[in-house]
């Protein structure tokens, strides 16, 4: 039975976890509390949380603050961790055997490390040392922090977000494709932020040929995310492109700025690379399998690409993209989350639409949504919604 101050303790484990929101992938987001009793009263004596990949992990962060300012209370403290306590050496020792050095006396996890591999070694190694460790206090709260990494580690598949922006009457774009700017700014900062806590960001050659779009995180748009992160901590997402068709040229603003790209090729069309044109040395060519869609044109399997993703470590994936891209990662139940925003705008009947599903044709087919959340930002409204996947 977990008691009011377990709950507050880890509550605030979890609100430092989020400070490594933009930071620490492929890693989970992780906070750690360390507390002790001072004259029959509970002090917090050491607090951290994971700010990057490769650096120390919240356990040993709140450790080292912990021995800066009570070193003689470590021994016999309770330790309120977001995540179980890693038992491997990856990049960094494993934290359960931090914890059993400096004889913790009790270890409270949110959850349970989702990584079939390692899922309750740590507190195994922990109760082994005798060490009182107990799990599943703000589970959900602790879930909902990493469920990219969550999903990765259980489904060997990404999160994926999907965004898209249309007027009230669900139009992205004049028939001519004037499209700027359907959204107000702040909805565009907003959209920053997405980018910014992706590990990757998908797109199809029509959106990067039509906008010439170079789809990056701009710091100038970040608005108050800036006044918690440093620019040089705040990375690029990996810009992915499908371009079966090689429409692509090096030549477009998209290439312009200098970080990760991967082109997306089809098996099906396969030119030899020393017949294509010579690319930066940041953009990266991969060769996918196409299946075949219900109009008998060969698309590249999107299942294949996020399958890829998953094994190279990207646990959030932002979908932004054309009514038809969209449109066949919805219909293929590959889209978790849609976010939408929607502008205080008539564009008329002859407006391209938000998604092409074509073949949805029936009401029982239509996608539902569980809405998980509805704001205003600027003149717009942001709808979150979560995808109800149908059972295969």
């Amino acid at each position: 039975m977990f008691t009011k101050q377990d709950y507050l303790y880890m509550a605030l484990a979890i609100k430092l976890a989020k400070k490594g929101h933009y930071t620490t992938s492929p890693n989970p987001r992780v906070g750690c509390v360390l507390i002790n009793y001072i004259d029959n009263k509970p002090q917090i004596i050491g607090t951290g949380y994971h700010k990057k990949a490769g650096q120390g992990h919240a356990e040993v962060n709140a450790i080292a603050e912990a021995k800066k300012n009570y070193p003689k209370l470590l021994e016999g403290a309770t330790a309120y961790v977001t995540l179980e306590p890693c038992s491997h050496f990856g990049r960094t020792p494993p934290c359960a055997q931090a914890l059993i050095d400096h004889k913790v006396k009790r270890v409270v996890s949110a959850m349970v490390d989702p990584n079939p591999e390692v899922s309750g070694r740590g507190l195994s190694m922990l109760e082994q040392a005798g060490i009182e460790a107990e799990y599943g206090l703000l589970e959900d709260e602790a879930r909902t922090l990493n469920v990219g990494f969550v999903k990765r580690m259980t489904q060997a598949l990404p999160y994926v977000r999907c965004k898209l922006a249309a007027s009230l009457d669900g139009k992205t774009a004049m028939k001519s494709g004037e499209s700027k700017w359907i959204t107000s700014t702040p909805a565009r900062q907003d959209v920053q932020r997405l980018r910014a806590q992706s590990c990757a960001i998908i797109a199809g050659a029509d959106s990067i040929l039509t906008d010439n779009a170079k789809m990056t995180v701009r710091w100038s748009e970040l608005g108050e995310l800036k006044k918690s992160y440093h620019q040089s901590h705040v990375r690029q997402p990996v810009r992915i492109v499908i371009d079966s068709q090689y429409r692509l040229t090096p030549q477009l603003a998209f290439f312009s700025h200098q970080s990760p790209i991967i082109l997306i090729r089809s098996k099906f069309n396969k030119i030899p690379l020393e017949n294509l044109p010579p690319w930066p040395h940041f953009v990266e060519q991969v060769f996918l399998p196409c299946v075949e869609n219900s109009q008998g044109e060969n698309k590249i399997d999107l299942s294949a690409l996020l399958a890829l993703l998953a094994q190279r470590g990207f646990n959030e994936i932002l979908l932004e993209s054309g009514a038809n891209l969209a449109g066949a990662f919805i219909e293929q139940g590959l889209v978790d989350e849609l976010i939408l925003y929607q502008a205080p705008k008539l564009m008329g009947g002859d407006g391209m639409n938000l998604v092409e599903m074509p073949n949805i044709i029936t009401l029982a087919q239509a996608k539902s949504l569980s809405v998980m959340d509805v704001r205003q930002i600027g003149s717009d409204i942001r709808i979150i919604g979560k995808l109800e996947q149908t059972p295969k």
